[in-house]
């Protein structure tokens, strides 16, 4: 063998030794989501980050809400690992399909998609409600008349004012989607826009950090819907076993505890009890 060409294949050898005894440490400094493995004592939960309280970044940067509270108490029940995983949430069914993802948790709607996802039961009652300045003189839907309303993509108020709501849509100047509901908040404090189309729970969240003497929600409510878990189509496996560890949160007063942390967003006047 040529010298040279021996040399070079041993610094080749070499190289991909020291490569294969690294990629552990390698990939623990990328993060997390590299090294998260989606086996049998691994729960890995996909939810929009910017949706409080059920699922959104905290000061100090720590994914938290209410949802993944529920989640980690299941994890910690059955001696499994807790992965958050935040997901663009237009892409939530090949996320759930590819298996990167064991199940959606996040004020997941169950309402008209309930043969699209393998269901737990519902746990939270929610509605759908409209959010104006306090100084907009928009005090009930007929205001809205002629008003720009904002509201997230594919979410539950778009589809309320899509469907059943929309001869009030149609009354407005016009719906836009956006990708995110601090978003909306900021064009809504600029006036870009006159109105918001949104979540309570995530209503009183945007309306407690940003000035409770700013906006305001209107009493009338467009819709109102209900939260449970999805899965993958078929995978009841999972769907009971996570449902029975539910079940047991809400006998003994676990699920009634973590609501309480989230009061300030009316989590509790919203679980549904058996």
């Amino acid at each position: 063998m040529n010298k040279k060409i021996g040399i070079i294949l041993g610094v080749a050898l070499l190289a991909f030794l020291v490569i294969g005894a690294s990629s552990a440490g390698l990939f623990d400094f990328l993060g997390d989501e590299a090294t998260a493995d989606n086996d049998d004592s691994t729960l890995v939960v996909g939810f929009d980050a910017e949706f409080p309280p059920y699922g959104y970044k905290d000061d100090s940067g720590e994914y938290v809400g209410f949802d993944l509270d529920l989640a980690q108490e299941v994890c910690d029940r059955n001696n499994w690992t807790l992965v958050k995983q935040p997901i663009d949430w237009d892409a939530k069914d090949s996320e759930l399909d590819s298996g990167s993802i064991d199940c959606i948790w996040n004020g997941f709607t169950i309402n008209g998609r309930e043969d699209e996802y393998t269901w737990s039961e519902p746990y939270i009652d929610n509605k759908q409600v409209i959010v104006v300045k306090t100084d907009s003189g928009i005090d009930d839907l007929d205001d809205l008349e002629g008003k720009i309303v904002e509201t997230q993509k594919d979410s539950s108020a778009l589809a309320a004012l899509e469907g059943d709501q929309k001869p009030l849509a149609d009354t407005f100047d016009s719906l836009t989607q956006i990708a995110d509901y601090n978003t909306a908040f900021m064009d809504l404090e600029s006036g870009a826009c006159d109105a918001v189309a949104i979540d309570i729970g995530v209503a009183q969240y945007q309306i407690s950090q940003k000035g409770s003497d700013q906006y305001k929600i209107l009493d009338e409510e467009i819709s109102s819907e209900q939260y449970g878990v999805g899965f993958k189509k078929g995978n009841e496996e999972l769907r009971d076993q996570i449902q029975a560890t539910l079940d047991e949160m809400f006998e003994d007063g676990t699920v009634a505890k973590i609501a309480e942390k989230y009061d300030e967003f009316g989590v509790p006047g919203s679980l549904i009890t058996k």
